[in-house]
């Protein structure tokens, strides 16, 4: 499946599904989750949690509340257990199933963004590549148009070289990169 690389603050982002960076517990904390749940304006958290705790690679999936999506998909690549770094597995756990739940709802959008890769730890260009391999390898039933997001120029321009990669492309993808 193609997928996009965007610029921005996910909790600015429209979709039908837009993807949290959640550990097990599914509490919402600090960096993706902390954005989206003072982006929700509602019980987000609570929600989440009642749905808690789930397996490593795991999700579930709340009402968006005041964000512009109509479901947000809560992929948890990080334990809220032991040493709370994510691995490999786990972030490619989190990707495909949270690919498979907004699917599941019928979702032709997502945003996702680099799971696993903030305050769990990962190295943000092994677990671009996961997630963008992930995607690629996907076989959609209704989503059609799946953005990677990444909220720092860093963070962007790391994230679209690896996705490149991952998609077999050179340079940034803009017709004048030749």
């Amino acid at each position: 499946m193609e997928f996009t690389v965007v610029r921005g603050d996910i909790a600015e982002a429209s979709a039908d599904a837009l993807v949290n960076a959640a550990g097990t517990s599914l509490r919402m904390g600090s960096g993706v989750a902390g954005a989206l749940r003072r982006g929700a304006n509602g019980p987000i958290n609570e929600a989440a949690m009642e749905q808690g705790p789930v397996d490593l690679g795991g999700v579930a999936v709340t009402d968006a509340f005041d964000l512009d999506a109509e479901v947000v998909v809560h992929a948890a690549a990080m334990p809220h257990y032991g040493d709370g770094r994510a691995t490999a597995e786990s972030i490619r756990d989190a990707t495909r199933n949270a690919l498979s739940a907004a699917d599941e709802r019928g979702c032709t959008s997502l945003v996702t963004p680099a799971l696993g890769c903030g305050v769990a730890g990962f190295d943000l260009a092994e677990g671009a590549r996961i997630i963008a391999e992930a995607i690629r390898e996907y076989d959609p039933e209704t989503l059609r148009d799946v953005r990677f997001i990444a909220y720092s120029t860093g963070e962007y321009e790391t994230v679209s070289r690896v996705a490149d990669a991952v998609r077999g492309e050179d340079g940034d993808g803009d017709e004048d990169g030749e």
